[in-house]
């Protein structure tokens, strides 16, 4: 991860960070950038988990007004949608841009993992 300029190996998250870099489940901010302390989005943080379960195929129909096809985030939240891993912040709107809270980031990840 020596392009990653703002991770150092003493970071205790550093780990994770290779990991998710390895494993393409996330990028960086930048080429040579992580960005560990910046806050990440409710798009943001089903993009890292569709990618983690391998980009699997969707279909249906997206429910949320806020959520266009041709966004980063169309497939994932179709995905997390599909896998019961999210809802919407009420009936049309996903929020995409909302930061994700870490209650919400762990919520995520119990639902894709254990149920």
């Amino acid at each position: 991860m020596a392009e990653e300029t703002n991770v150092k190996e003493s970071d205790e998250y550093y780990n994770a960070v290779l990991w998710a870099l390895q494993n393409d489940a996330t990028t960086g901010t930048t080429a040579t950038t992580f960005s560990p302390n910046d806050t990440v989005t409710r798009a943001q943080i089903v993009t890292f988990l569709y990618r983690y379960a391998g980009k699997p195929e969707v279909t249906g129909d997206m429910p949320f007004t806020d959520v266009r096809k041709g966004k980063y985030f169309y497939e994932p939240v179709l995905w997390a949608l599909e896998k019961n891993i999210t809802t919407g912040t009420s009936e049309t709107p996903f929020s995409p841009f909302d930061l994700c809270t870490r209650g919400h980031g762990v919520t995520f990840i119990y639902r894709l993992v254990v149920e």
